[in-house]
C-alpha cells in the first residue's frame, strides 16, 4: 500500500514543503530516499523502539520510503513521527484517511515521546499559505507554531496522541494564541535601567543618540568606566518592536532553536558573543547553514565587548552585512539570506594596558604597542561605525550621590518619538525605517545644509581628514540630533554635536 504524508524542511528563514512517499511490499528490507542525512537514516531505530512500546510493530516487510523533492538535502530528527505515521498507515495497522490535510513534525523518543524542533514558526507559515487544515508538533514548540491564525496546531506529548486523532478515538484541541495580544505584553520595567547608570550623562546622551537614529556606536575608555554596563542598558530605550519586527525576529529565533517554550518575542534581542567566535558562528552558515550572531540580533543590539581581541578575519565578514542589513551564504547547490539588521555596539579599551591618558595610572603601553592594537580594527569597519565616544572613569562624588538618574522609560519616549518622525519620513520606502539606513541619494535630500553648516563641516573634514563614508555618517547623526529636537532642518548646532562623535578620527589620537 502507498501512503503519502506531509513534512516540512526549512532554508534559511523559509520553509518547503516536503511530501513522505511510504510503500510497503512483499520482501524485506528498509530504503530511505530523497537525501535524508544521518539523523534521518538513524530514524528506523527510534521508530521501531517507539512503535513497539506503544502497541505498535514495524511491518516485517520491504518498506520503500521517498522524501520528495528527491533532490532537495533533508537534515535533522525531526521527520520521526512523520515517518512513523506514514508507516503505520501504509502497513494497515491504523486506518487515517484524513493524514494528507496535515503537516505533521516531531522527533520520537524510544517510548514515543516527542522532543523539540527547529523551525516550528516557518513551517506553520507554510503550512497555512499551502492551505493544510492543520500542525501536529511537540508541545514544547506549540507557543511559537499557534501565532500563525488560521491553522490548526495541535500540541502533542506523545506518538498515541496523534493515532488516536487520526482514527477519530480521541479528541485534541487546537491552540490559538491572541497574538495582539501576547505582543502588547511590553515590559515597562527593564531588567536593566539607565537609572541604575550614575554620571556619563554625555554618554547616555550619545546613547539616546544612537537608539533614535539606529546608529552603530563605538565606547572607548579604561577598564571600570561603565563601557559594559552602558551597552547593557541600550536595548531598554529602543522603541517597542513593531508587529513585522517581532515575526521576522521569532522566526530567525525558531529555525536557530532558542524559543524555549515562547511565544511571539516582544523584546528586542541582544547578543553579546565572546571574542574567540569563529566566522561561521558569527555571520552564519556550516554544512547545513545556520543563522549567526548577526541574524540572531537582527532587529535589536549586537554587542562586541573588548573589539581589537576578536580575531580581524572575524571582524573583517561583517563589514558587507552592516551595510546591506542582510547576509547571503551561499553552498554549491542552494543559496540562503539571513536578515541581519541590527545596531552594533562595540567596546575597547584605548591601549592594552587599557589605561591610555589617564593621569592617574602610569601609562604601560609604548606607541608601537598601541599603533598595533589599534591596527586589529580596520579602517573601513570603524567607517561603518557612525558614533564614537570616550567614556571617562566615574568620580566618586557621583558615585556616591543618592539622586536617581532619569530612567529608560523616559528616555524611550523621546527615542520612540523621534523613530515615529523618521517612520513617517520614509513611509513610502520599502526598506529604509531609521535614519542609519539612509543611503546617500536620502542624506542628499533630508540633510539640506545651510551655508554656516558647510562651512563648519568643510573645516571639520579638512582638520580631521575624513572620509566620504564619514561625512554622511555625521550628516546622518545630525539628522536624528534634529530629529531628537523635532526639528525640520539641520542647523550647525546639530552638526557641531555629531563632529563631537568622531573620536576616532581625530588626528593625533594616538597621542
Amino acid at each position: 500500500m502507498l501512503v503519502k504524508v506531509f513534512g516540512s524542511a526549512v532554508f534559511g528563514v523559509e520553509a518547503t514543503t516536503i511530501t513522505v512517499e511510504v510503500n510497503i511490499d512483499k520482501g524485506i528490507g528498509y530504503h530511505l530516499v530523497g537525501l535524508p542525512d544521518n539523523a534521518i537514516k538513524e530514524s528506523s531505530y527510534r521508530i521501531a523502539a517507539a512503535l513497539k512500546n506503544n502497541g505498535y510493530a514495524m511491518p516485517g516487510k520491504k518498506i520503500t520510503i521517498n522524501m520528495a523533492p528527491a533532490d532537495l538535502r533533508k537534515e535533522g530528527s525531526a521527520y520521526d513521527l512523520t515517518l512513523a505515521i506514514g508507516i503505520l498507515v501504509a502497513s494497515g495497522q491504523i486506518n487515517a484517511e484524513d493524514v494528507d490535510k496535515y503537516i505533521i513534525m516531531g522527533e520520537l523518543s524510544l517510548d514515543g515521546s516527542l522532543q523539540p524542533i527547529r523551525g516550528a514558526l516557518p513551517i506553520a507559515i507554510k503550512a497555512k499559505e499551502e492551505g493544510f487544515k492543520g500542525f501536529f508538533l511537540p508541545k514544547q514548540n506549540l507557543k511559537e507554531a499557534a501565532i500563525v491564525a488560521g491553522l490548526n496546531v495541535y500540541g502533542i506529548d506523545n506518538v498515541q496522541e496523534v493515532i488516536d486523532f487520526l482514527e477519530g478515538k480521541g479528541t485534541l484541541e487546537p491552540t490559538t494564541i491572541d497574538t495582539r495580544a501576547e505582543f502588547y505584553k511590553t515590559l515597562d520595567f527593564p531588567e536593566f535601567d539607565f537609572s541604575d547608570v550614575k554620571g556619563q550623562e554625555s554618554i547616555k546622551r550619545c546613547m539616546e543618540i544612537a537608539a533614535a537614529g539606529g546608529h552603530n556606536i563605538i565606547l572607548i575608555g579604561p577598564p571600570g568606566a561603565g563601557k559594559t554596563m552602558l551597552a547593557k542598558r541600550l536595548p531598554s530605550i529602543l522603541p517597542p518592536m513593531t508587529l513585522r519586527e517581532a515575526l521576522e525576529t521569532t522566526k530567525i529565533h525558531s529555525v536557530a532553536g532558542k524559543l524555549k517554550e515562547v511565544g511571539l518575542m516582544n523584546q528586542r534581542p541582544f547578543r553579546s558573543p565572546h571574542h574567540t567566535i569563529s566566522n561561521v558562528a558569527l555571520v552564519g552558515g556550516g554544512s547545513y547553514p545556520q543563522p549567526g550572531e548577526i541574524s540572531m540580533a537582527h532587529n535589536g543590539v549586537l554587542f562586541l565587548d573588548e573589539l581589537p581581541e576578536f580575531k580581524r578575519d572575524v571582524l573583517e565578514v561583517m563589514r558587507q552585512p552592516l551595510e546591506d542589513r542582510e547576509v547571503t551564504i551561499s553552498r554549491a547547490k542552494f543559496t540562503v539570506t539571513y536578515p541581519s539588521s541590527f545596531m552594533l555596539v562595540a567596546s575597547m579599551n584605548p591601549s592594552p594596558s587599557g589605561f591610555f591618558n589617564d593621569p592617574d595610572s602610569p601609562q604601560t603601553s609604548s606607541p608601537h604597542e598601541m599603533q598595533r592594537y589599534l591596527s586589529k580594527i580596520s579602517g573601513p569597519l570603524l567607517d561603518r561605525i557612525d558614533i564614537h565616544i570616550e567614556v571617562t572613569p566615574v568620580p566618586f562624588e557621583k558615585l556616591s550621590d543618592d539622586q536617581k538618574a532619569e530612567s529608560s522609560v523616559d528616555i524611550r519616549k523621546r527615542v520612540t518619538a523621534a523613530r515615529e518622525i523618521q517612520t513617517e519620513r520614509f513611509e513610502q520606502m520599502e526598506n529604509i525605517h531609521y535614519n542609519a539606513q539612509m543611503n546617500t541619494k536620502h542624506i542628499r535630500e533630508y540633510c539640506a545644509l545651510d551655508d554656516v553648516s558647510k562651512q563648519l563641516l568643510k573645516t571639520a573634514m579638512e582638520r580631521l581628514n575624513l572620509s566620504a563614508r564619514a561625512y554622511d555618517r555625521i550628516l546622518k547623526v545630525a539628522r536624528t540630533i534634529a530629529d531628537l529636537d523635532a526639528a525640520s532642518i539641520v542647523v550647525s548646532s546639530h552638526i557641531a554635536e555629531a563632529i563631537q562623535y568622531r573620536s576616532l578620527d581625530r588626528d593625533g589620537w594616538l597621542g
